[in-house]
């Protein structure tokens, strides 16, 4: 009986060091019943005046909502669309959200509208951006990034880029177009990589307040592989500079490293182009990169090429594997970035998440069975570098899911992910905590907490319940609170947390 106790005060002590209260302040809007069913949130920003913005697609429509400080829905649309209309991203800045489509009326022709819905006068627009012909059914914006990367806000919000392919039959070529946010006046248009060839994949956008661009992506040296037949990489990073009077470009020097992608970010006025490496191929990593770039020469001014940190091990192998591959500098793989976060003090935070997929048989009885594709969402990656490109520390989250389930933040230096998991969670014996959720489990909203010298706290925000089921996925963080919304077809809650 004694050791029955023992080992229940046990279990109960490993679920108490998993499961913390968080320290976000928590508040839920009340329902509203919606006029039409879904969940297919293509957009979700909240201003500098607490109004909140939701755009969701529909079968042949577009939802424009709009919601005050305290979560009331001040503002309704519904915006017919052309049949073949999609959207490709999305831009918001002071009370502003303009959401650009692509519609495709004609086999080679491309018509890019934008839909400005503006919070404060409660009005919405939409005007055409620019009309073009293409090649061979050829897309307009066939980056093969997760998000939409083909679009750029100035800093000042003064102006807007967009990048986009101008695919040839005999030569590749790309487009960089430039609009005053106010107006949608073209400043100018500018095509670049013109090469009959070799073909560039686009990675990241940046324009500056002077309405200077920034594109940066792979030139492939022959053909579209990624390796060469001896195994070097098949491509060179390329960060393209775009003005009105000229383009020029710097390409960045790879030994054997291998990147899948790198993203912009400007940190104390100095350009960053910070990622993952490899040293087998662009599915896997072996640490983190940063190359900070001198824009007035246009050339490399450091690179710094580290390898993830034991922690990282840790986190996803427990004690005593993570010290064999770690030693061995055993490289993760199928990681996807989906955030590059800062901090007050210009550190850069990288979050991906590992993504593939996999193929079961599901038998059907007498009838026999069927292929069936699962998704896999699993492990979370996290470093944390510098303002010089230092890398700090690493972090990652061990843990399962078959949809996209989280969304990370930083406030008050401390950065928070929040997820949906079991409603238990334990520390196994080899010193692991896993986010999962078994067969008959109950689910629960969880914020896992890393401070700013990476210490972990998991922090239980609610058990889940009916009604009460919360998309962090889509979530958003804006003037210092996340918000995000229930998964109710038609009963509608909002979940703040600040």
């Amino acid at each position: 009986m004694k050791k029955q106790f023992l080992v229940c005060l046990l279990i109960s002590n490993l679920f108490i060091h998993a499961q913390s209260n968080s320290q976000l302040r928590v508040t839920e809007s009340a329902s509203y019943t919606d006029d039409v069913k879904s969940i297919d949130i293509l957009s979700i920003h909240t201003s500098k005046s607490g109004e909140t913005t939701i755009i969701r697609s529909g079968k042949k429509e577009f939802l424009f909502d709009i919601f005050d400080s305290k979560l009331n829905k001040t503002f309704s649309k519904i915006a017919a669309i052309q049949n073949d209309e999609k959207y490709v991203g999305d831009l918001f800045y002071d009370d502003q959200v303009k959401l650009f489509t692509v519609d495709s009326p004609e086999k080679n022709e491309r018509i890019l509208y934008c839909h400005t819905l503006n919070l404060l006068t409660k009005s919405y627009t939409k005007t055409t951006i620019f009309k073009t012909t293409v090649e061979k059914n050829q897309s307009l914006f066939s980056t093969k990034n997760k998000h939409k990367t083909s679009f750029a806000l100035s800093p000042n919000g003064n102006y807007f880029a967009i990048a986009t392919d101008n695919i040839l039959k005999n030569k590749n070529s790309y487009t960089i177009r430039v609009y005053e946010s106010k107006n949608e006046n073209l400043v100018f248009t500018k095509s670049y990589q013109e090469d009959e060839e070799k073909t560039f994949e686009h990675n990241d956008l940046y324009v500056n307040n002077e309405a200077v661009v920034y594109s940066l992506g792979k030139l492939y040296i022959n053909g579209s592989a990624d390796k060469k037949a001896q195994g070097d990489a098949n491509y060179q990073f390329v960060l393209n500079k775009i003005s009105k009077d000229k383009t020029s470009f710097v390409l960045l020097d790879l030994e054997k490293e291998h990147i899948k992608s790198l993203s912009i970010s400007n940190i104390k006025n100095e350009l960053h182009l910070i990622g993952f490496y490899s040293e087998l191929n662009i599915n896997r990593i072996k640490g983190g990169c940063d190359f900070i770039i001198d824009t007035e020469n246009l050339s490399v001014k450091s690179k710094k090429i580290q390898n993830l940190p034991k922690q990282v091990y840790e986190d996803l192998y427990g004690d005593r594997t993570s010290e064999r591959k770690a030693e061995k500098q055993k490289e993760l793989r199928n990681f996807e970035i989906d955030y590059m976060l800062k901090d007050k003090d210009e550190n850069t935070y990288l979050i991906a998440e590992e993504f593939y997929i996999t193929q079961m048989y599901v038998n059907s009885g007498a009838y026999g069975g069927y292929m069936q594709t699962v998704y896999h969402y699993d492990d979370i990656l996290i470093l944390k570098f510098s303002p010089t490109g230092e890398l700090l520390w690493g972090r990652s989250i061990f843990k399962r899911a078959n949809t996209p389930s989280y969304n990370a933040f930083v406030k008050d230096q401390s950065l928070h992910i929040i997820l949906n998991s079991g409603k238990n969670l334990t520390e196994k014996e080899d010193g692991r905590t896993k986010l999962s959720k078994s067969l008959l489990e109950s689910t629960s909203l969880y914020d896992v907490e890393y401070t700013k010298t990476g210490e972990v706290t998991y922090n239980k925000i609610q058990d889940n319940k009916e009604n009460e089921f919360y998309l962090p996925f889509y979530g958003t963080y804006e003037a210092n609170k996340f918000i995000m919304m229930n998964d109710g077809r038609r009963k509608k809650t909002f979940m703040t947390l600040e």
